[in-house]
């Protein structure tokens, strides 16, 4: 029996990667960096102190790290408060969702960035659980996330179901024991070997449905 759902955040409920995209960017061109054509698909689930920690040794931003997460923080917490990218169906599927089941939040964001979020929307209260990477020891492809998650809903791992869109999401919420409902989006492809390691594949959250997650 499904005990609980588990959502990721950035590029699953809200389609904030592009902003990140733009606001990483902008840092490492600004500060005398270079930005390779896949520097935020490395970031992806990484905590804070890990991605500003990449932008400042392999990208050779000219800032202290904590200055790096003190400006792209602050950026996008700028861009959410003027439009939070909320996606089409994320209000239906977490709806459709709660209706049934305990939700947690396993977010790669600051806590900050996930409150702002979750109040913007509305949704602060469907979930019983919100853990961000910066209160694990390792972001995404690790499990760590999802263990505190699944912990914090007194569940087990095999009784939960991970919302996911990224490789790195779906590798750690697999390695953490759930089953994964994968999501993709075009801009950032899930890897095909990892994409078969999902317990479902969706086109949209529309799709997300109890039937679905019964029938997993």
């Amino acid at each position: 029996m499904i005990a609980a759902i588990v959502f990721d955040l950035d590029g699953t409920l809200i389609d904030s990667e592009p902003l990140w995209e733009e606001v990483r960017r902008r840092i490492v061109i600004d500060h005398n960096g270079h930005w390779p054509p896949d520097a935020q698909a490395q970031m992806m689930g990484m905590r804070t102190e890990e991605w500003a920690a990449y932008l400042h040794d392999d990208l050779g931003v000219a800032l202290p790290p904590a200055k790096i997460t003190e400006q792209a923080i602050a950026a996008m917490g700028d861009l959410y408060q003027r439009n939070l990218p909320l996606l089409p169906e994320a209000l239906g599927a977490v709806g459709r969702m709660a209706a049934r089941w305990r939700l947690g939040l396993a977010s790669s964001s600051p806590r900050l960035l996930i409150e702002t979020a979750l109040s913007l929307s509305g949704l602060a209260n469907q979930f019983s659980a919100v853990v961000s990477t910066d209160e694990v020891e390792s972001g995404k492809p690790a499990p760590d996330v999802y263990r505190l998650a699944v912990d914090r809903l007194g569940a087990g791992s095999a009784q939960c179901v991970a919302v996911e869109d990224s490789t790195n999401g779906v590798r750690a919420a697999v390695a953490a024991g759930l089953a994964c409902v994968a999501v993709p989006r075009a801009q950032f492809p899930v890897d095909p070997a990892v994409l078969a390691t999902a317990a479902a594949v969706l086109p949209d959250l529309g799709r997300l449905t109890p039937d679905l997650i019964d029938s997993l």
